[in-house]
């Protein structure tokens, strides 16, 4: 399970993202949608990264987020 960042955007849709997976992004009309929207995004993303034959970066600590900002 990766950390995923879910806030209210300013179109009434909620955003969802994951800092370990840069332009990960999605959206949903309610957290629960945003949430189920990320994490198939997630798996997408890490699918096409596999096919590429590019590494998956590793998913962040809290603690590694935190010291980022």
């Amino acid at each position: 399970m990766r950390q995923e960042l879910i806030y209210p955007g300013e179109d009434g849709y909620w955003i969802a993202e994951v800092p370990s997976l840069p332009g990960c992004i999605s959206q949903g009309k309610t957290h629960a949608e945003a949430l189920a929207n990320i994490k198939e995004a997630i798996d997408l993303y890490i699918d096409v990264l596999r096919e590429q034959g590019k590494p998956v970066p590793d998913d962040f600590s809290k603690l590694d987020f935190l010291a980022q900002e």
